[in-house]
Parts: C-alpha cells; structure tokens; sequence
C-alpha cells in the first residue's frame, strides 16, 4: 500500500499489526506456546516483527509520501537509531515500572501525525532527526498497558486517542487541522507522565 500511495490502507493495516502486538502475548500464554514449543523464542520474532511495523514501514512511508526533503539520510537514521534501541539490553525495563528506555520507535503514529498535519518537509525532517536522537537519551517512557501508575487513566485516555487516531486516518487526506491539534492531548499526556515518572525514578535511584 505504502508503494501504491495508499497511504489510508497503509495506516490502517498499521493499526491492524498494532492490535495483533497487543494481543499476541495473552494468545501465546493462554495456548502454552512456550511449553508446546520450548525451542521457540517467541520473544525474539516479537522484536522482529515490532522493528517491521514500528520503524520499517513507517520509514517506508515517510519515503513514499515525500514527507522529507532528503528521504535517504533522514529514513536511515529512523533504521539505525532504532535498531541500536532495539539491541540495548535494557530496551523494556521489566521491572515494577514497566519503563522503556530511549524513543520507543513509535515510528508509526509519528508518521500519521506528520502525513495529517503536513508540517513541511524540512519541519518534518527536524522532528524526525529529533525523535532519532532521543533513542540515544536513556530516558524511561512509561509502557502504557503495564504502568503501575495512573493504569487506568493512561488506558481509558489512550483509548479515546486511539478513536481519534482512527477518525484522523480515515479523513486522510485532508484531515482537520483541529482534530490533529486536539488529539494530541494524549502524545503530551504521555510524555509528561513519562519525565516525571522518570525524574522520579532517578530521584529514587
């Protein structure tokens, strides 16, 4: 789709793949894949199969829709930044905080927002040079469906964000420039979550 310019098709099987990685984990455990298969490193397919949704295809996307000036540097950094997240031990903090560690790649939803708001191609560049560089600033972002704290509140919010994130893909695209604007209360909720939990975190620590 993202070849065809279709670029509505692209976002929603997007999303589609999004729903599956939500889900995959309560379908391995509810069938015992990791007894049935003990050889099996259903872990590592996840890693891959995240770095194709959350930052191959959405690199392809931001190539195919001309949303930079210079696709190949600016595509590369989005694949390079992210695989060395994706390699770092401490990539997803499996501890009581349920942290991320660096820019989580959401490579997908930074590109929907980029083909909506159509900020200009260097405007757009800069943000993605940005959010590559973040990776490398270890940071922790909150892991919404897992967080301890303000569970409930980030859920229920997310999945009001999730609707608009919906209704902004299938105006595309001409989508409202205030749907863009409102909608990214949740973008902001998260990170202002993130840093204090973070801050909080490194206070502790």
């Amino acid at each position: 789709m993202a070849f065809a310019h279709n670029f509505r098709a692209a976002f929603l099987y997007l999303v589609v793949a999004t729903f599956v990685d939500a889900t995959d984990g309560v379908l391995a455990r509810g069938l015992r894949v990791k007894e049935r298969l003990p050889q099996f490193d259903g872990a590592l397919l996840d890693n891959i199969v995240d770095y194709l949704t959350y930052v191959f295809v959405p690199a392809l996307i931001v190539w195919q829709a001309d949303l930079v000036p210079s696709a190949f540097p600016i595509c590369a950094a989005m694949l390079l930044s992210s695989a060395y997240g994706f390699a770092q031990s401490d990539a997803k903090v499996d501890s009581a905080d349920h942290f991320f560690t660096g820019f989580p790649s959401y490579w997908n939803i930074v590109a929907v927002y980029l083909y909506a708001a159509r900020l200009g191609p260097a405007v757009s560049a800069g943000i993605l040079l940005v959010l590559s560089a973040l990776v490398f600033v270890r940071n922790g972002y909150v892991y919404p469906t897992r967080t301890p704290v303000l569970r409930g509140l980030t859920i229920a919010l997310g999945a009001v964000w999730g609707v608009m994130v919906l209704t902004m893909i299938a105006w595309m695209p001409d989508v409202p420039g205030a749907l863009v604007i409102v909608s990214l209360f949740f973008p902001v909720y998260y990170a202002v979550l993130s840093f204090m939990l973070d801050a909080r975190r490194g206070h502790r620590s």
